[in-house]
C-alpha cells in the first residue's frame, strides 16, 4: 500500500509518501481500505518532536501518524464474522496510522457509518465531533448565557458555535482573517470578530451594551486567550477546548478569585475520562446524521499530507483536515 511516512522529525517535508507494508488484521480486529483519514493540529507538533504535556508521547521513528480513519472493510481477522466485509465503518483508533491506503482496527473500537453521512463527515465527527461534546459537557452551556469561542472556524470551533447557537445562546465568534470571520457569521453567531486586528474586544463590549460574557471556550491560548478572559463578566467561567497558538494562557489567580470565575481545562478533563469516549462518539454521529451539528472539511489528497501540514502550521486551514487516498 502507499502511506505517508516520517522518517525523521523536523518539517513538514519530512512526511514522505512512499511504499508501506500492507497491515494484516489479527484476531477481533478488521481490515480497512481508507476513504478519509483525520489530522490533527497535535500531529504537526508531534511531527517535529516537540514534547509537550497536551500532546501523546513522541512515537518511535519510523512512523506511520494518524488514527481516525473511515473506509470499507475489506478484510477480517480470526475471531470476527465475515459479514463485516464490505461495510462502511469508521473508527477513532487505527493502526499503522491512519495516513495510510489501508489500516487496522479492533472490531470493538468499530462504528458503522450511518446512512446518508459520508466518509469525510464521519471521519471528522468520530474524533474531533465527540471531542466537541465532550468539551460541551464540561462547558454546561444554556439559553442564558453569553458566549465567547475562540479559534471559532476551527474544527471544534465551528462545532461549538453550531451547538451554542442551537440552544439559543449569544455567541460571538472570534477568528483570523475575513474569510474566517466570513465562515462564523454563516454559522449564525450573533458576532463575528477578527482577533487578529487591534480592538476586537471593544466591538465585543459595545455590542454587548453593558452585558458581559459569562462563559469564554478558549481554543487559541496565548494573547488572544488573555484578552478574552479580561471580557468575561463576575461568576463567568473560562473553559480550555483547545491550544491551536501553542502560546500558553494561564489566567491571573487574583482576578479569577476576584471575579468568581470557573476555570476548567476541558482537554486534561477528557484525557481522564477514556471509558466515556465510545458514548461520545456515538452522539458526535448522531447529531451529524440528524443535521444537528454539520462539520466543514477541508481535503487534501493522502500523497499532498506534507502540504496539509504546513497549510495547518500556517493557519490557513479552516474546519477539519482529512486526508483522501486515491481511489484505485
Amino acid at each position: 500500500m502507499r502511506a505517508i511516512v516520517l522518517h525523521e522529525f523536523g518539517p513538514a517535508g519530512n512526511l514522505t509518501y512512499e511504499t508501506w507494508p500492507d497491515p494484516v488484521a489479527g484476531p477481533g480486529q478488521v481490515r480497512i481500505a481508507v476513504r478519509a483519514a483525520g489530522v490533527h493540529f497535535v500531529e504537526t507538533v508531534m511531527r517535529r518532536g516537540d514534547a509537550s504535556d497536551m500532546a501523546p508521547p513522541l512515537p518511535e521513528l519510523p512512523s506511520v501518524f494518524g488514527g481516525e480513519v473511515a473506509g470499507v472493510v475489506d478484510a477480517v481477522g480470526p475471531g470476527v464474522d465475515p459479514a463485516w466485509i464490505g461495510r462502511p465503518v469508521v473508527t477513532p483508533r487505527s493502526e499503522p496510522g491512519g495516513y495510510a491506503e489501508l489500516a487496522v482496527a479492533e472490531l470493538a473500537k468499530l462504528h458503522e457509518v450511518p446512512d446518508g453521512l459520508g466518509f469525510e463527515a464521519a471521519v471528522t465527527m468520530v474524533m474531533t465531533g465527540a471531542t466537541a461534546m465532550g468539551l460541551l459537557d464540561v462547558a454546561r452551556l444554556t439559553a442564558d448565557d453569553v458566549v465567547l469561542v475562540t479559534s471559532a472556524a476551527g474544527g471544534i470551533g465551528r462545532l461549538v458555535v453550531q451547538y451554542a447557537t442551537g440552544l439559543g445562546a449569544t455567541v460571538i465568534g472570534a477568528a483570523g482573517g475575513d474569510g474566517k470571520v466570513e465562515d462564523v457569521w454563516a454559522l449564525g453567531a450573533d458576532l463575528a470578530v477578527d482577533y487578529n486586528k487591534p480592538g476586537w474586544t471593544d466591538l465585543v463590549r459595545e455590542r454587548l451594551d453593558g452585558r458581559r460574557v459569562t462563559v469564554v471556550l478558549d481554543g487559541v491560548g496565548g494573547e488572544k486567550s488573555a484578552a478574552a478572559f479580561e471580557l468575561i463578566g463576575e461568576g463567568g467561567r473560562y473553559v480550555v477546548i483547545g491550544w491551536s497558538s501553542q502560546e500558553g494562557f494561564e489566567p491571573d489567580a487574583g482576578l479569577v478569585e476576584e471575579r468568581g470565575i470557573t476555570v476548567a481545562n476541558a482537554l486534561l478533563e477528557l484525557i481522564g475520562q477514556p471509558e466515556d469516549g465510545p458514548g461520545r462518539e456515538r452522539r458526535a454521529l448522531e447529531a451529524a446524521t440528524k443535521g444537528e451539528l454539520v462539520p466543514a472539511v477541508q481535503t487534501f489528497p493522502l500523497a499532498d499530507a506534507a502540504r496539509a501540514h504546513a497549510a495547518m502550521e500556517r493557519r490557513e486551514t479552516t474546519g477539519k483536515v482529512v486526508l483522501v487516498p486515491e481511489r484505485p
